[in-house]
């Protein structure tokens, strides 16, 4: 089977798009594992795949992590697919309406080419995030290496969890991370956020991503980490966060109201690979 792809980044966090609207593309978790090997294979975070809408928005969004499992949010991974459908000709609209697992997502293309992601609304409810507790607070705690971690917990359309830290460039990220992705109070693992308050419209970021590990940045990271500051009243609307591979604009206006999310995204190169 030969795959034509483009790699491209979002500040750094980094996909392989693949057209499967004009060629047939069907993958299983151990090729997909194989493509994201950036020694044996080309290498990714996450592997997006753009196929025919099943209702009435523009086109399906399909993303599965570098370990071969499928996820129904990225928000870096949506500034790209925006540029890739209008680039590859698929569509001239510079507001696209996208299918995704976790329910639609409006993205715009801007005139400097930033794309703005209309995120939807955090979804607070533990049983959503999905979180084994059972009454919703504004900060969770659970012992990790013997140690109590506060949390705060939303859906992005995945899982987020959110962690204040004084030194985001000293926060122990691998291992805490690796243990809250896992933990067993996350049934569908969750993505885990290390959050550095700058000032009251700065925040500095480093996620570790389920599935893919610490990235240079991760788009719904930014979005939860926005939301989790402005609901502690540490930060207000808009907010700059700054991740390893550069910058994003988040803005929230507070419980029943979406989050938007502007940033760049680019090509790196296109390329032809045979599974």
């Amino acid at each position: 089977m030969l795959i034509n792809f483009s790699k491209m980044h979002g500040l750094g966090n980094d996909f392989v798009v693949i057209d499967a609207i004009n060629q047939t593309v069907q993958l299983n978790a151990e090729q997909i594992k194989r493509l994201a090997d950036r020694h044996y294979g080309i290498g990714f975070d996450q592997l997006l795949l753009v196929k025919q809408a099943q209702s009435a928005a523009d086109f399906r969004y399909v993303i599965y992590n570098a370990d071969g499992t499928e996820v129904s949010q990225c928000g870096n991974g949506a500034r790209c697919f925006a540029l890739f459908v209008r680039q590859k000709g698929l569509t001239n609209k510079a507001n696209i309406r996208v299918e995704t697992g976790a329910g639609d997502l409006l993205l715009q293309v801007n005139d400097d080419q930033q794309v703005c992601v209309d995120m939807g609304e955090p979804i607070f409810a533990p049983s959503m995030v999905p979180l084994l507790f059972e009454q919703q607070k504004t900060t969770y705690s659970v012992n990790l290496s013997g140690n109590e971690i506060e949390f705060s917990a939303l859906s992005m359309g995945n899982p987020h969890a959110v962690i204040q830290v004084a030194d985001v460039a000293a926060a122990d990220v691998i291992s805490l991370g690796a243990q809250l992705e896992n933990h067993s109070l996350f049934p569908e693992r969750v993505n885990v956020g290390f959050s550095e308050i700058i000032d009251s419209s700065h925040i500095r970021l480093r996620v570790y991503e389920r599935g893919a590990g610490e990235t240079l940045a991760c788009g719904s990271g930014a979005c939860a980490a926005a939301v989790a500051g402005i609901q502690l009243g540490r930060v207000t609307s808009p907010v700059n966060v700054s991740l390893t591979g550069g910058d994003l604009t988040i803005e929230w206006l507070g419980e029943g109201y979406p989050v938007k999310m502007t940033g760049p995204a680019n090509f790196v190169f296109d390329g032809m690979i045979k599974l």
